[in-house]
């Protein structure tokens, strides 16, 4: 049986304050009853922005560039079910300004079909492509994995059976509060295998541009007039594209195949 109504409604008026929630995590008892109810069995990987990578090496087998994006692409066409959210409740929450509202998660796997049709609907492969390719012109960045949080708020299951796929803002996404959640939540959160973020000092100015509410992480800090980005760094690629200088970069080693992501994601979802 769906979520009520009046749930989704208390959801989305409590979300500004998920900032102050998270904190809460940092104490034992809360942390493991947290842990335990929503984030079990969660990994959950940021991919960059296709337009912002340099591919360290090419597939030698197929001549291919490595595009972050293959990875959504590859479970869409995998899947048997494809389900769009008609918004997105994190910037339908807090009224977002920057980003489209209307672009909401894309949930894949027979799990999806027991989603409330109040929330969204049903569509097929090519529609599901057609909505991940508008969430990236419109400068979203995917997040992909296996997230218990979905499958209780969406009252649908089993987890095995639902990949999420979000399309996240800086500004508005859950995720901002992973400098402030409970270390073994947040480390469920991650960056796709491969990926290297780097400054180049020469260039950086030390200008903060990209630490200005770019990194939802909060893994940039300005020291000694450059930036540094930090372990904590979850490889979206915001700060490589607000870069004036185009001081910092973003490398994926092609040693690391896109199919290496792929088969982390298999062994946790099952989307057929």
């Amino acid at each position: 049986m769906p979520r009520s109504k009046w749930f989704v409604a208390a959801l989305k008026k409590g979300f500004p304050q998920r900032f102050l929630f998270s904190r809460f995590t940092k104490i034992p008892i809360i942390r493991q009853l947290v842990d335990h109810m929503l984030f079990e069995g969660d990994d959950i990987l940021y991919l960059p922005k296709d337009d912002v990578i340099q591919v360290k090496k090419i597939i030698e087998q197929h001549g291919e560039m490595i595009l972050p994006s293959q990875v959504v692409d590859h479970f869409i066409e995998e899947s048997n079910y494809h389900w769009i959210m008609d918004w997105c409740i994190c910037r339908s929450s807090t009224s977002c300004k920057d980003y489209p509202i209307d672009l909401g998660c894309l949930f894949l796997g027979e799990a999806a079909m027991s989603i409330d049709p109040r929330l969204g609907r049903q569509v097929s492969k090519e529609e599901a492509h057609s909505h991940v390719k508008k969430c990236r012109d419109a400068g979203l960045v995917h997040l992909i994995g296996r997230n218990k949080l979905d499958t209780f708020w969406l009252k649908v299951g089993p987890g095995e059976k639902l990949l999420t796929i979000c399309n996240c803002c800086e500004c508005c996404c859950l995720w901002r509060i992973l400098p402030y959640i409970s270390k073994k939540i947040s480390n469920k959160v991650t960056k796709m295998p491969g990926v290297t973020v780097q400054v180049n000092p020469n260039l950086c100015i030390g200008c903060g541009t990209c630490a200005k509410k770019i990194c939802f992480v909060k893994a940039i800090q300005i020291v000694s007039k450059k930036a540094v980005i930090s372990d904590s760094c979850r490889g979206c690629g915001r700060c490589v594209e607000i870069c004036p200088q185009n001081a910092i970069s973003l490398s994926i080693d092609g040693l690391i195949k896109v199919s290496d992501t792929i088969e982390r994601i298999n062994s946790l979802v099952d989307v057929s």
